[in-house]
């Protein structure tokens, strides 16, 4: 039979970990994932770009989304300046050899983000790792043995 002491240290253990570290977890992934679609974007619109000068595109018919799924067709007499979001509802109008400067320079930043999360996930991982540890000493199980899966 476990001491109440022992009993109060694990649940202390298990509201950290559910409380605090899982949470903290979830929202660096979301993160995570929100710079990968930043870079998604970026990586598309360098490869219409490349594709637009391999094949001397001077002009384009496509279909634009208007919102809400909702597309029309538009007609872009001269492809040789675009304009590019560049944050804060901000679009900076570039020759191609400028938007292709400007994406190396933004893909360097995302690629430095996703790093600074994916340590940070693994950190926190480690942390529940480390807390589950503890847990599992309380409990004096052997380190081979899991814990129950409501830890994790």
């Amino acid at each position: 039979m476990m001491d109440g002491y022992i009993q109060e240290k694990i649940q202390k253990f298990e509201e950290f970990v559910d409380g605090h570290l899982k949470p903290q977890l979830v929202r660096a992934i979301a993160e995570r994932d929100k710079v990968f679609e930043q870079q998604k974007v970026f990586s598309d619109l360098r490869r219409n770009i490349e594709n637009l000068e391999k094949n001397s595109v001077t002009s384009l018919r496509t279909m634009v989304n208007l919102g809400s799924e909702v597309y029309m067709q538009a007609d872009v007499p001269d492809t040789q300046r675009i304009f590019v979001d560049v944050g804060l509802g901000f679009h900076v109008e570039f020759t191609w050899s400028e938007a292709l400067n400007f994406i190396a320079l933004r893909e360097e930043k995302i690629a430095r983000q996703i790093e600074e999360y994916t340590r940070l996930i693994a950190s926190i991982k480690a942390r529940i790792k480390l807390v589950c540890e503890g847990i599992r000493e309380l409990l004096q199980l052997p380190a081979e043995k899991s814990l129950p899966e409501r830890v994790f």
